[in-house]
């Protein structure tokens, strides 16, 4: 329903995703009147299609979060995606909401043989960060995953997968029971932030409100084009394949989400026996099914006997990526909010900022000042998104290149090995032909 008639509120959301709806639907249940202008529709963006994985953490690796604000603050923020991942998960449960045929857990997978960092980090994340969290070593991941690509592996025990839009519509359909006034097509054209009061103008109505919350990405446009500069917008498509019976087993086993470290492939079984994959990012939009090739090509690469794959549904979205790798959460001037900058963070950051804004604004909560560190930073703009690609391209060719040469010097090992073996065999046997000693003839002297 598009709004038409004035209002007077005392919040106003602009963008209703993931986080938008979050922060409406925590704002209404602290007594706030709220109202929620979407554009498009209900989560038109990246946060109608998400692949439904829920794990706590950010991004942004865990030693450059340490490096950035130090490790008390890096304890408290970690903690806070814990806890969004908590709402998350109590929010599926009432509503009844799980993978459809996805099981708990997640995988992060390495593409190198990272033994010794990954036992520094399993301690970092179980000792600092009191995180539930197991190493796999590489027979392990191998028998779970049947492939030669991947090596260690840390085991979140207690992620979890649920459908990303079944969830999506939950939150919708709670928010508007709260109370929330929740307006599709109807684009913002306007901001004054100026003054208690804001004012918000639409094409055919014009809003008052004491807060504004700013929850989207790349879409705000003109609105808000400060927050919209400090984003390099992203696309990323996923696909779920043909039914694969039996021969699924012969290549994955595990029932949670697989990550790699590259960032370019995410996966996992859906429905029994299909799998949901994500393609590699892009800086450009275009039609899912068209990523139905390439997705269907990283299956092959990775699982090559699969044999030929077919993806029969595509979906994807845009977001927004922070060039300091952090979601943007708090209040830029009094009484204007943002939540933003939610690409690669996870359903857990996106549920965290709807809390953190809600109370901010409420509560008198000011843990969102935990996140003042990741200020708005420009993106560079149309120059910015073109380096950002070949950057990306770069780093994913660096990776690759790094995986291949892994993969080569555990071969190389192995041969070294076979041959060490087949020598000392070999030894054995030559040993084995020799006469005893001391049983030789005499020479003949005495």
């Amino acid at each position: 329903m598009r709004l038409t008639l004035p209002l007077d509120v005392d919040v106003c959301v602009v963008g209703a995703g993931l986080a938008g709806l979050t922060a409406a639907l925590e704002a209404a249940r602290l007594g706030a009147s709220v109202v929620v202008l979407e554009a498009r529709h209900v989560g038109s963006g990246a946060s109608g299609n998400p692949m439904g994985s829920v794990i706590p953490g950010f991004a942004l690796p865990l030693t450059d979060l340490i490096a950035r604000v130090g490790l008390e603050d890096a304890r408290e923020l970690w903690a806070l995606s814990q806890q969004g991942a908590d709402y998350v998960r109590t929010l599926a449960a009432e509503d009844a909401i799980s993978a459809p045929g996805g099981g708990d857990g997640a995988l992060e997978v390495s593409n190198v043989d990272v033994g010794e960092k990954l036992i520094a980090r399993l301690q970092m994340l179980s000792e600092d960060f009191d995180t539930d969290v197991e190493g796999w070593q590489v027979e392990r991941v191998r028998d779970t995953l049947k492939t030669r690509r991947y090596f260690h592996a840390v085991h979140y025990p207690q992620a979890f997968q649920i459908d990303g839009r079944k969830y999506l519509r939950g939150l919708a359909t709670r928010a508007v029971q709260a109370g929330v006034r929740l307006f599709e097509d109807t684009p913002v054209l306007s901001i004054d932030a100026e003054g208690i009061r804001k004012r918000i103008v639409t094409p055919s109505a014009r809003l008052r409100a004491s807060h504004v919350v700013l929850a989207g990405n790349i879409h705000l446009g003109a609105p808000a084009q400060r927050l919209s500069d400090t984003l390099l917008p992203v696309w990323r498509y996923a696909g779920i394949t043909e039914p694969l019976g039996e021969r699924l087993a012969d290549a994955v086993t595990f029932r949670g989400a697989v990550t790699d470290t590259d960032g370019v492939d995410h996966f996992r079984i859906v429905e029994g026996d299909r799998l949901m994959w994500s393609s590699p990012e892009t800086t450009w939009a275009m039609k899912p099914e068209r990523f139905a090739r390439i997705i269907a090509g990283r299956i092959r690469t990775v699982f090559p006997q699969l044999g030929k794959v077919a993806v029969t549904e595509t979906f994807g979205g845009a977001t927004g990526r922070t060039v300091h790798g952090m979601p943007q959460i708090g209040q830029m001037r009094p009484g204007l909010w943002v939540a933003s900058g939610f690409g690669y963070q996870g359903l857990n950051t996106s549920a965290m900022a709807g809390q953190l804004i809600a109370r901010g604004m409420y509560a008198h909560d000011d843990r969102h000042k935990l996140f003042a560190p990741f200020e708005l930073v420009w993106a560079g703009g149309k120059i910015g998104r073109a380096v950002g690609h070949a950057v990306g391209i770069w780093q994913r060719q660096a990776s690759a290149l790094d995986g291949t040469l892994a993969r080569y010097r555990e071969r190389a090992g192995l041969r070294e090995q076979a041959r060490e073996a087949r020598l000392a065999a070999a030894n054995a046997r030559a040993g084995a032909r020799l006469p005893p000693t001391g049983t030789g003839r005499h020479n003949g002297n005495v």
